[in-house]
């Protein structure tokens, strides 16, 4: 029974990822959605309703800071991009992911790899993040300083 609320949840998801709301579509989001609660099988969690309005608010600066480094990478990239003058240098850097929940970790590394010119190429076990850049030099530092932050409101969001 505690399955239903995420079913819901992944049909309405699916729904809406295809703008298609006739029967036989809500029929296969429904199957899909079940599917992956079938494999997935997630643990029901406790919600802590007086901590729900700090969790959301640190969901939105998440969101807002993540659309703040798509752009600003975006730029960077662009940039770098049209005027080939420019010397980067191009590797590999590894940052350690402070989280505590396997769910923050992967949605800091997915944050990092939604980035244009960054790129999480391996996990290690202790939560390492090896991540490709398109400039190594400089990106070691604003990488820190935006995990710090992702880390803080991942955090608020998952505990």
């Amino acid at each position: 029974m505690h399955y239903l609320r995420p079913v819901i949840l992944l049909t309405l998801a699916y729904l809406a990822l295809t703008a298609n709301f006739q029967l036989l579509n809500i029929i296969a989001g429904f199957i899909i959605a079940c599917l992956v609660i079938l494999l997935l099988r997630p643990q029901p969690r406790k919600v802590n309703w007086r901590q729900f309005p700090q969790t959301m608010l640190a969901l939105v600066r998440y969101f807002l800071v993540l659309i703040y480094d798509l752009i600003v990478s975006g730029v960077q990239v662009a940039r770098i991009v049209l005027s080939p003058s420019l010397l980067i240098k191009p590797g590999i850097i590894a940052i350690h992911s402070t989280c505590r929940s396997e769910e923050a970790t992967a949605l800091n590394a997915h944050a990092i790899t939604l980035t244009p010119g960054e790129l999480v190429v391996e996990m290690s076990e202790d939560g390492t993040m090896y991540t490709h850049c398109l400039d190594a030099s400089k990106s070691e530092e604003v990488l820190e300083q935006a995990q710090t932050m992702r880390v803080e409101l991942l955090e608020k969001i998952f505990e």
